[in-house]
């Protein structure tokens, strides 16, 4: 025999808990692996908050989920593993025979040994299912934990508002998951008690224990006592019924009809508690199915049959009478919700002398002389085509603003202006390589900024601030200390890059030079840094893109810029907040910003009438609501992307509720510096909405609420073109107001507009934007003006809103009969006929309703576009229409316009006037024209007589012969750019102007102390 030790040793076995252990790390190792990319997302998340400041505000908010999250999870499951407890305890020792006995026994085989890790893993199982979930009710927590009091209670219940709005839509969200809980506990009980043979389907006698039965009617109990909180919390719901076709809220039906059934419910759910209680002891099927049994017969008969019932046969027969509470509630809680409360009308003192209108012309000449004549929406591709042909970025939507700009005789003035700037699109790089679009191409550069009123004689914009690298005119006291923007406005058309890697051995790409492109490095502290592999790593699974690991560009002095476009900035930091679809640029110490205004909103403002669509543009898209705020307003620097989040109202309830959950996300705005606060506005969503609330809720009386008496709603858009179809231009107006919705459903309604104005019983002009309303009617046959509302946005005005009422002794002509008005009077008619010919097309303005003391006039301006090869086409004003009572009035300049309407006047504008110098970007604004009345387009043959915008040399001032030469051969450079612009031939047009600008620009820094050269235009005849 062989020794033991000679004996062949056994091979070890791997233990069970060593194969456990093999599983789990396999397990583990595959969901690491499968999820790499979700923890990049999540890492980098992480680094943006804190390359913003924010690190915690990401740590808070993810802290909170985590909160909720476990705390439902844990609540589940303890629930769950205390029913799966009490049935393993309560299972019989001998289960009676039966079919399925085999199937049976081998699961108890199983699992017998095993029964408490299979019960903690099911619960955990379902846990984390149903218990995860609730982690995305964060933001009603918050509002719940730090909400605090309105100071206004519902006259129904008597509670304050901030219940319904802080409380309720989170203990509705419990209620509702609590039932849904115990549900599933419920159904997996009875499982577990089948298993466990409590249950038999098949078996010859009980087939239910008794000791299930009781264990059951527990779970049933526990249901009905949530369902009775249910009920409770649905008793305060019937604030926001919309029950009613009149008003949402507590209606006749609600409070009379529904309410008592919701008691009764509430009730009845009680003793179904009860029943379910006493059936623990009796253990039998009774008692419950009498139980469910009332439930639902008075669920049905009580809650749906009687309500419906009391709606149709007493409140509609005398639906006014019977809903005169509900319809004063609501006015009072509307006006609240939506900030209309503290709006006082004002009757308009309107007067239809034209003597009276020619002297408050003549004394409010800042008025006319901001009358805007450049529409944002009509002049995208006069920003584009005239000033980033020699880049490749592009211009975001063009924005009106205010700045400060000198006079032609003197002085300055607040000034309305158009504005926008250059951002870098994805689409018109012209390398599209990895390095050219990550890593050359990584920003825009500089704005273009120009009064509102001022055009050249070529009817194009007078520039102010053009041109690359940025000029700016003396007309102007702005710098533009930092022209690179490396962040975006949403608005842009195109597609924006996703990220961009700065500091890195590729030269970043500046702007267009002649003989080479000028490169920029960024110097700022942006982004988040590129100093590890693991960093690297993590964006390149982000963005799916290897190349962030492999390039050689890429150092450790690296950094990424991602999130680039400032909505996104903004919603990222704070997505509790709804945004304005409208960002703004904004030149503030040198320095571009984008300005987004925020908006609380709620829809649980009890008795408030839910907006409409709760769309109101292609971004600001909400859940529908009844209460809404601009109490924030969000910067951000297009250099740094630094975001500042501003408190601008402190009177709002729910961003005070905000700031106490993350007090470091905000800043009060007493830190908002005088410059930033000169170019605060009042934001175009919230006034949409609130002036489509106000056409109905101005009204004070129930009854002509009811009836609709003295709605008013804002009207029609007027057509932005004739139809260019071969009719004359009278036939044209015709056929394009016939093509206008022809019902008020349509929610398509003139858009409100920015003006710069002294309205009656001011003392300085005012930024403000208005909307005007005509009387309601179902097909718009009402067009008289009734009213106009103004959002004022300057100095301690800002966020004020004003109404002024339109007396109904005065008849004055709205937007809607004044249109028709302009396109069929003969002037303007045979005007836009000759414009309108074979080679061009007529676009118009805003129709701009223009109060001056008491008189009303319009105006709108007339563009001309040239249907020449695609990328020539300018719009350039050609003519300006103005109406004043019944009289129709269409010239070259509104100067000449106003001065026929009125006689006697003397309007001060901008446009056109022969004393306002270029300021060395007249090349970049020339559109080669001829002033023919009524003929002239863009492209026609350059003259040199007038309305020819030929700059001439002013050498009175010039004080040495060098400047003279640069002077005359910079002019000569102009004529040569209009002859290249007349052939169609871009790039000798761009090679021109910038010869020229070069050239002024040092006939410029020759004169030293002198002002800079002028350049003329010969005006108008």
């Amino acid at each position: 025999m062989r020794a033991p030790t000679d004996m062949p040793r056994r091979r070890a076995r791997t233990s069970g808990r060593g194969r456990l252990l093999l599983i789990i790390a396999a397990i583990v190792l595959f969901v690491l692996f499968t999820s790499l990319r979700q923890i990049a997302e999540f890492w980098t998340d992480f680094l943006w908050f804190d390359s913003v400041g924010f690190s915690s505000v990401f740590s808070k908010s993810l802290w909170l989920k985590v909160q909720l999250g476990l705390l439902f999870t844990g609540v589940f499951f303890l629930g769950m593993w205390a029913s799966l407890f009490v049935a393993d305890r309560i299972s019989p020792k001998f289960r009676p025979l039966g079919p399925d006995e085999e199937l049976l026994n081998r699961y108890h085989q199983m699992i017998d040994r095993r029964a408490g890790l299979v019960r903690f893993s099911v619960s955990l199982f379902f846990a984390i299912i149903v218990g995860a979930g609730m982690s995305s009710q964060r933001n009603e927590w918050i509002l719940f934990r730090d909400g605090g009091d309105f100071g206004t209670v519902d006259p129904q219940f008597g509670l304050d508002v901030g219940f319904y709005v802080f409380k309720l839509p989170f203990l509705i969200n419990v209620v509702d998951w609590l039932f849904a809980a115990q549900i599933i506990i419920l159904l997996v009980t009875i499982v577990a008690h089948y298993l466990n043979g409590g249950i038999r389907l098949q078996a010859p006698f009980d087939r239910v224990t008794p000791q299930v039965k009781a264990h059951v009617s527990v779970l049933l109990a526990l249901l009905a006592l949530t369902k009775a909180a249910d009920y409770w919390l649905q008793r305060y719901e019937i604030l926001f019924s919309d029950r009613s076709n009149v008003v949402n809220g507590a209606t006749y039906t609600e409070v009379h009809a529904q309410l008592p059934a919701l008691n009764l419910l509430l009730f009845i759910a009680l003793a179904a508690f009860l029943l379910f209680i006493l059936n623990i002891r009796r253990r039998g099927w009774v008692l419950p199915v009498v139980a469910v049994g009332l439930w639902a017969f008075v669920g049905i008969a009580v809650g749906e049959i009687y309500p419906a019932f009391v709606e149709r046969f007493i409140v509609q027969p005398e639906q006014s009478t019977k809903e005169t509470f509900a319809i004063n509630d609501n006015i009072k809680a509307t006006r609240a919700a939506y900030g209309l409360d503290n709006v006082k009308p004002k009757d308009f003192s309107y007067s239809g002398s034209v003597d009276e209108a020619a002297k408050a012309i003549n004394a409010n000449p800042s008025t006319t002389r901001n009358v805007q004549l450049l529409d944002p929406k009509q002049i995208n591709d006069t920003f584009q085509k005239l000033q980033s042909q020699v880049s490749p970025s592009q211009f975001a939507a063009v924005d009106t603003d205010r700045y400060r700009m000198k006079l032609p005789g003197g002085g300055t003035e607040l000034t309305q202006v158009v504005v926008a700037n250059r951002e870098v699109n994805a689409d018109t790089i012209p390398q599209k390589s990895w390095e050219g679009k990550q890593l050359s191409y990584t920003h825009g550069y500089g704005l273009a900024l120009a009064a509102g009123n001022a055009v050249n004689q070529g009817g194009s914009p007078d520039w102010a601030v053009a041109d690359i690298p940025v000029a700016t005119s003396p007309r102007i006291d702005l710098t533009v200390d930092q022209p690179n923007n490396y962040y975006f406005n949403p608005e842009l058309n195109g597609s924006t890059l996703n990220y961009s890697i700065v500091k890195t051995g590729a030269p970043e790409f500046d702007f267009v030079k002649r003989t080479s492109d000028a490169s920029a490095a960024y110097a700022g502290t942006s982004g988040v840094p590129l100093d590890s592999f693991a960093r690297r790593a993590a964006f390149a699974l982000r963005f799916s893109d290897p190349n962030i690991v492999i390039s050689q560009y890429i150092t450790d002095q690296s950094r990424i810029l991602y999130m680039r476009r400032v909505t996104e900035r903004v919603a990222t930091s704070a997505p509790f907040l709804s945004f304005d679809t409208n960002a703004y640029p904004v030149v503030v110490q040198g320095h571009t910003y984008y300005v987004i205004d925020a908006y609380t909103t709620s829809e649980f403002y009890p008795n408030s009438q839910r907006y409409g669509s709760g769309v109101l543009g292609s971004d600001f898209k909400v859940h529908p609501f009844n209460y809404i705020r601009n109490s924030v307003k969000a910067v951000v620097d297009t250099y740094d992307g630094s975001v500042t989040l501003y408190v601008v109202d402190k009177n709002d309830p729910v961003i005070e509720a905000y700031q106490t959950a993350f007090p470091e996300l905000f800043t009060d705005a007493s830190e908002i510096s005088s410059e930033l606060r000169a170019h605060l506005r009042y934001p175009e969503d919230i006034f949409r909405v609130q002036t489509d609330m106000w056409g109905r809720y101005h009204i004070n009386d129930a009854n002509q609420f009811y009836n609709k008496e003295n709605a008013w709603e804002p009207p029609p858009p007027p057509p932005d073109r004739p139809q260019n179809n071969g009719a004359t231009a009278a036939q044209q107006a015709q056929q394009a107001l016939l093509a206008q919705p022809a019902t008020n459903k349509s929610f398509v309604r003139m858009a409100p507009y920015y003006v710069l104005n002294k309205l009656q019983g001011d003392e300085e002009p005012n930024f403000m934007i208005m909307r005007s309303f005509q009387p309601f009617s179902d097909n718009d046959s009402k067009s008289l003006l009734a009213a106009f509302m103004v959002g004022r946005s300057d100095g301690n005005d800002l966020g004020k809103l004003e109404v002024f009422q339109i007396s109904d002794k005065d008849q004055v002509d709205g937007p809607g009969i004044v249109s028709p008005r302009m396109l069929t009077d003969n002037a303007v008619s045979s005007t836009l006929t000759q414009l309108n010919q074979q080679g061009s097309s007529v676009r118009f303005s805003d129709l701009l309703l223009v109060p001056v003391d008491r008189s009303i006039m319009y105006v709108r301006a007339v563009y001309v576009i040239s249907d020449g090869q695609s990328g020539t086409q300018v719009p350039v004003v050609r003519k300006v229409i103005v109406s004043f009572g019944n009289r129709v009035v269409i010239k070259d300049t509104l100067k000449d316009a106003l001065r026929e309407m009125f006689p006697g006047s003397d309007p001060q504008t901008l446009e056109g006037n022969p004393d306002r110098s270029n300021g060395g970007n007249t090349g970049s604004a020339i559109t080669p024209t001829t002033s023919t009345p009524g003929t002239s387009v863009p492209g026609t043959t350059p003259g040199t007589g007038p309305g020819t915008s030929v700059p001439t040399p002013d050498t009175s001032v010039v004080p040495g012969s060098d400047t003279s030469a640069l002077i005359n051969s910079a002019a000569k450079d102009l004529q040569e750019a209009q002859d290249a612009f007349d052939r169609k031939d871009l790039t000798l047009y761009v090679q021109k102007v910038e010869s020229a600008q070069a050239k002024i620009k040092q006939a410029q820094a020759l004169l030293s102390e002198v002002p800079s050269t002028t350049t003329t235009t010969t005006p108008a005849t």
